[in-house]
């Protein structure tokens, strides 16, 4: 009798840097990883070859993990025929997905999955309707919605639905911002983001009194969303994607391990969902992903949008908290409250001066002693943002990803066989034939067999169950271990042979969009993509900003964050402060708008201040990222 529970797959989606990094994301409990192509990522810093990413698939596809191949940027016309060609590298490389933002692609008729990139801006059910009609098999969220807004998304359409749950937080909505494109050159649309918005900008109104100054105002804390997951697999989420392809192997390994562990709680408890790939990953360190790097934790707008959310003082990592300096003496200073730090340990300050950092040369008790005392002042809040001892064990670790699998061991006078299945009950079985002796011991004999049986050394299965028929006839060991490989070998064989389920979906042309007109940030650069709205209904198409001579009096960046909202001077529950108010940052400057209705907040370009010297941007941006 067939069970009458229609199961749902969900599946944790890590980000990899390359091929090491996917390993280390594989092994640590990912359902599937997503990984950049030598061009036209969102992360140029995060390229590999089809090579490289071939060896992924074939890593990752033993344990039915899934491969998305990021080519999500937008294209030129002149570039449309390099971007075909290294999307059907890819594809013959073995990826089981393409996630991409420029509409060209999905005209070129490519035999793979395509997500929609969270660069689309997908925002509405509306939107999420049309793309899965489009042929979309996924839609990628924008990371400032709530859970109503998810959950209605969800409902709108029959595309699976994927959420950012952990890292960094783009402040203007994803593919709407120009701000790096205006202020260096650098487009984030194109893979190039210097990331301005974490650069220390100056609040400043109408009569150019500044309000705030020097403070990191656009700098958004890190998502996480590790006590929720339990509400977006009721929503109807179906991938949990963690942020990061240009973070260290630590923090992939941490990170990923924590949320498996988290979303493996909340499938036990749902019988109708299971996890998307097979294999257990039991980490040899306990996962802490406040240990890595983190501005801070925050669930955004998960709940609705609220203030608390920007981290003013610093764009770095400042770790977990451990407490607040209650006083100062010479050279060290005290806790006010008890904390497990040890020399070589990085704190974070935060003071009423700004951030400062050292690391921790003594402790004693709660007095510590850092390496230097410089802007430590009593009340600075104290953080942890590097725990010697725990990236010591990150380090160390030798966490495995084994497939569980049972084994029957047959003899007879005229040979024998091992047959082993997979937790998924594929099968595979070796033998030999030959003469066998009788056992002088048949126990002694099937208890070596039943242990020869379960050796799987640095295979990826771990054999729990042996059943031995026959042991009358004795088998020697090293005829056993020869048996045992080749069956073991046979069954990751059978895993890699079966292919990965697959929405490879065509392209609905009767589908409408949700709009007559397409504004300048919504960016169709080639002719393609222009053919591809104008045939679902599109009538008007404004030349796209990102190819504009001058943004001058453009809205560079929209945002659902709000700077008043986040400094208690939101206009709806009645401000004190009036007037227009602007960003600067040296000769840069942007008169900020705020849409009520929309609860909405958008950055305009205005020309440069005169006399104000350029700053420099921000070059060790990508790594902060």
């Amino acid at each position: 009798m067939q069970n009458s529970i229609r199961v749902r797959t969900v599946e944790l989606l890590a980000p990899a840097k390359d091929y090491a990094s996917a390993v280390v994301a594989v092994d640590a409990g990912a359902d599937a990883v997503y990984i950049g192509g030598a061009r036209f990522g969102a992360r140029q810093a995060a390229g590999n070859t089809a090579e490289e990413i071939a060896r992924v698939a074939a890593y990752a596809h033993r344990f039915g993990v899934r491969v998305h191949a990021t080519l999500n940027t937008l294209l030129w016309d002149d570039e449309l025929a390099d971007a075909e060609r290294q999307a059907r590298e890819l594809i013959d490389a073995g990826v089981d997905a393409l996630i991409v933002q420029d509409m060209a692609l999905r005209r070129m008729d490519l035999p793979v999955e395509l997500h929609a990139s969270t660069q689309v801006s997908n925002r509405t059910p509306e939107g999420a309707r049309f793309l899965s009609e489009a042929g979309f098999s996924r839609v990628i969220l924008e990371r400032a919605l709530s859970l109503d807004e998810i959950r209605a998304i969800c409902a709108a359409t029959t595309a699976e639905v994927e959420v950012f749950v952990h890292g960094a937080i783009c402040v203007g909505y994803s593919g709407r911002c120009f701000l790096s494109r205006t202020m260096s050159g650098r487009s984030g649309n194109r893979g190039a983001c210097s990331q301005p918005c974490r650069l220390p900008w100056d609040l400043v109104d109408g009569k150019g009194r500044k309000l705030i100054a020097g403070k990191h105002l656009l700098s958004l804390r890190d998502l996480n969303l590790s006590q929720r997951l339990g509400e977006l697999v009721d929503a109807g989420v179906a991938s949990f994607k963690i942020e990061g392809r240009l973070k260290d192997a630590g923090y992939i390994r941490n990170v990923v391990a924590y949320y498996r562990r988290a979303l493996d709680e909340v499938l036990a408890a749902r019988p109708g969902v299971c996890r998307a790939s097979v294999g257990e990953s039991v980490p040899d360190f306990a996962p802490d992903p406040a240990k890595s790097f983190t501005r801070g934790e925050s669930e955004y707008f998960f709940d609705g949008k609220c203030p608390g959310v920007a981290s003013f003082d610093t764009p770095k990592s400042v770790g977990e908290r451990i407490g607040r300096v209650a006083r100062v003496a010479g050279g060290s200073f005290t806790l006010d409250t008890d904390a497990d730090l040890a020399p070589g340990d990085g704190l974070c300050l935060l003071t009423p001066h700004g951030a400062t950092g050292t690391n921790v040369n003594a402790v004693a008790g709660r007095r510590i002693t850092p390496n230097r005392m410089e802007g430590i002042l009593p009340g600075a809040e104290v953080f942890r943002n590097y725990d010697r001892r725990f990236n010591l064990a990150l380090e160390r670790s030798r966490m495995r990803r084994v497939i569980p699998a049972r084994a029957v061991v047959e003899v007879s006078e005229g040979g024998f066989s091992i047959a082993c299945t997979d937790c998924e009950g594929l099968s595979a079985s070796a033998s030999h034939s030959l003469p066998l002796d009788r056992a002088k011991n048949p126990e002694a004999n099937a208890a070596a067999l039943r242990a020869q049986a379960m050796k799987s050394g640095d295979t990826i299965f771990a054999v729990r169950e042996v059943e031995v028929r026959g042991a009358e006839w004795f088998v020697p060991a090293s005829l056993a271990a020869e048996v045992r490989r080749e069956a073991l070998d046979a069954l990751l064989q059978a895993r890699l042979a079966r292919p990965l389920p697959h929405r490879i979906l065509p392209e609905n042309r009767a589908a409408r969009y949700p709009a007559e007109r397409l504004t300048a940030e919504e960016n169709v650069t080639n002719r393609l993509a222009e053919a591809f709205y104008r045939d679902h209904g599109v009538r008007e198409i404004e030349p796209p900003l990102e190819r504009a001579a001058s943004v001058a009096g453009h809205v560079v960046m929209r945002s659902a964050y709000c700077i008043r909202r986040e400094i208690g001077e939101c206009l709806r529950e009645g401000s004190r402060l009036g007037g227009d108010l602007y960003l600067e940052h040296g000769a840069e400057r942007f008169r900020l708008v705020f849409d009520c209705a929309a609860c909405e907040m958008s950055l305009v370009k205005e020309s440069r201040r005169e006399g104000a010297r350029p700053r420099r941007s921000n070059p060790a941006a990508d790594e902060r990222k």
